[in-house]
């Protein structure tokens, strides 16, 4: 069976409208493939900037932390430096009131310096003085002492508070001898000839010697500034006071004549 031309038109017609629809389709499919490609690979791109972003926001927050930490750590030690600060300016200002306490001190120094020597120098001539109206034990040790603080008071070397303990101490010396009890042996002349005797001294109430051989015993007389001849009758009791006075016998009562020790000053 034969198509007219008018059939055969029609089906070109058709033929050729389905190609074009179906090249359409294609076309449109490919654009819209396109098109999600396009999609997906921004969403990726966003992801991507997103997760690069949550890492710079980590580092951030991180940064924030240490910074956070470290402000933590210098207010802390700024607190100990203020309290620090004001416990050191308590400090300063205790010296700074020390300070002048001291020069004003130092400037009355000066002042006591030159009224001490004068007054060192009448003790020692009133111990001086003493010495000789005392009762006359000891006498070379005691006069040297008196001759060595004459000399230190002349001395560059010696500073003045030096000076003034030495001179406290002879007088200390001196106030001891009261009321202490001492043996020692020396010599002294008796009826004209030197004897080695032993003396015995009492505090300051009570000075005697006696020979060697204990045939001879005296006690110095105050009031007449010389020895006077003691009866045999002592000697147990002056040679008991002996040996308690060298520690070989412990402390006891004792029996010895009393010196009248008042002088004239």
């Amino acid at each position: 069976m034969k198509l007219s031309h008018l059939a055969k038109a029609s089906l070109l017609v058709g033929l050729s409208a389905t190609s074009l629809l179906h090249t359409s389709v294609s076309a449109n499919t490919q654009s819209q493939e396109q098109q999600l490609d396009a999609v997906v690979a921004a969403g990726q791109q966003i992801n991507e900037s997103a997760a690069s972003s949550q890492l710079k926001v980590n580092g951030f927050t991180e940064q924030v932390q240490s910074k956070l930490q470290q402000f933590n750590t210098v207010t802390k030690e700024l607190d100990g430096l203020n309290v620090y600060n004001q416990q050191m300016q308590a400090q300063l200002d205790n010296q700074v009131a020390e300070l002048t306490q001291l020069a004003k001190s130092i400037e009355e120094v000066s002042v006591i310096e030159r009224q001490i020597s004068p007054l060192m120098a009448r003790m020692i001539s009133t111990l001086e003085n003493f010495v000789q109206l005392d009762v006359p034990f000891l006498a070379a040790e005691r006069s040297k002492r008196i001759n060595d603080l004459n000399e230190m008071m002349t001395r560059a070397d010696t500073s003045v508070a030096e000076k003034f303990r030495r001179v406290l101490e002879a007088y200390q010396i001196e106030v001891d001898y009261g009321r202490t009890i001492e043996a020692y042996s020396g010599l002294l002349a008796v009826e004209g000839q030197e004897m080695d005797v032993d003396f015995l001294r009492v505090g300051r109430v009570s000075f005697i010697y006696q020979t060697r051989d204990g045939s001879q015993l005296g006690q110095w007389d105050q009031e007449s500034g010389q020895w006077k001849s003691l009866s045999q009758d002592y000697r147990l009791g002056i040679n008991k006071a002996l040996r308690i006075a060298r520690k070989q016998l412990a402390p006891d009562l004792i029996m010895v004549p009393l010196t009248n020790t008042q002088a004239q000053l």
